[in-house]
């Protein structure tokens, strides 16, 4: 069904939202049909509030139109700048498998370099291949830069990023780093369950949404815990995407907020937009991978039987506060130890010095700022 056909045949707010409680009793059930058929693209990510890892499905149509739409999208940015190599350096999941696919669409010689590779071997290939373009995660990046000696020796033109938000003050100091501009890096915003959502504009200075995906932004729905409690000009983004068979991307919520979501005109056609991703509501998060707080609550409990949990997010690093009189020295490092392999693919990045360490540290009680967290969220960011 065409974007068009959605817009005449849908009345959206007729239809009900489909909220992560609605995905964990009909979709992520250990009894989901689809789970049988041996013909489908399988990815798992974080966990649900009943321990299970997320499993989500793509048929051969979802995986073309999802390496054609990508494809696009990249092919604009990369337009005349003459690049002819591309070097993927990403985590696992949907966006890594597919990226030598994407790149040889549009014509570039594409490789990729494992992240179960230590930090200086990527540095190594970085330096052999001096690819035009890479393909890489804000935390990834960071890693890379911090390793480097001399960023720039690697000669990189273009820099396409996917994974945690990436802010503009941000983007400028990695491009610094690297010899390059502003405008030479390419910020997109994407999602194991939808694929591709949205790419920052430089041209108009504002997140556009990929083709076949229709956004409406939400506030104050019962529906959406949070969505009571956002700024004027923020929503929470609700996605329905043409370009999706195996998963119900009718009014699913993303828990994303974004600010300034509305329609500008480009190439003479309303396409909606938005101006920033600010943060995630619900019990989510990225650390190179998704991981949730069912996760990590899940590792706490099995080593203090009653504890306050909160995580702290700040420059794609990643921290957890573990309040309660049982939470010794020994037991926040066993805890430490076990969350990094609790999603194994986070784990092996950090071993490998391509994320920053994940860190359990004692929650300070005496701290308003903790007590605000552990009182009103579990999650937040700086």
């Amino acid at each position: 069904m065409s974007e068009s056909a959605v817009r005449q045949a849908l009345d959206l707010d007729s239809l009900p939202l489909v909220t992560s409680d609605v995905l964990e009793k009909h979709y992520y059930s250990p009894h989901q049909p689809l789970g049988k058929r041996q013909d489908l693209h399988v990815y798992r990510t974080s966990g649900t509030s009943s321990g299970l890892r997320k499993t989500i499905y793509y048929s051969d149509e979802d995986e073309r139109l999802y390496a054609e739409i990508k494809s696009k999208i990249f092919g604009r940015f990369l337009q005349g700048s003459g690049a002819r190599t591309a070097l993927s350096d990403m985590g696992t999941g949907h966006a890594a498998n597919t990226a030598t696919d994407v790149f040889l669409r549009i014509g570039l010689q594409a490789e990729s370099i494992s992240f179960r590779l230590p930090v200086e071997r990527h540095l190594e290939r970085l330096d052999a291949v001096r690819p035009d373009v890479l393909y890489t995660m804000p935390s990834i990046l960071d890693s890379l830069l911090q390793a480097a000696d001399d960023p720039k020796r690697y000669r990189i033109r273009k820099v396409i990023l996917v994974g945690e938000a990436a802010p503009p003050a941000w983007i400028e100091r990695a491009a610094e780093r690297l010899g390059i501009g502003p405008a030479d890096v390419m910020d997109t915003y994407g999602s194991i369950e939808i694929g591709t959502i949205a790419y920052f504009s430089h041209e108009h200075g504002r997140y556009l949404f990929a083709e076949g995906i229709e956004a409406e932004g939400l506030r104050n729905v019962p529906a959406i815990p949070g969505s009571d409690g956002l700024a004027d000009d923020e929503s929470v983004l609700v996605l329905t995407s043409t370009a999706r068979d195996l998963f119900p991307s009718l009014r699913y919520v993303t828990y994303d907020v974004v600010r300034d979501l509305r329609p500008i005109e480009v190439d003479g056609e309303p396409r909606m937009s938005f101006q920033a991703l600010v943060r995630r509501l619900g019990p989510e998060l990225k650390h190179g991978e998704k991981i949730s707080v069912y996760d990590i609550e899940d590792v706490v409990f099995r080593h203090i039987g009653q504890a306050i949990v909160r995580v702290q997010v700040t420059d794609n690093k990643l921290r957890v506060h573990v309040g309660g009189e049982a939470a010794t020295p020994e037991r926040l490092a066993a805890i430490e130890n076990d969350l990094m392999d609790r999603i194994p693919e986070i784990g092996q990045m950090i071993r490998n010095r391509l994320l920053d360490e994940l860190k359990v540290v004692r929650a300070d009680e005496a701290s308003p700022r903790a007590a605000n967290a552990v009182k009103h969220k579990k999650i937040y960011t700086e």
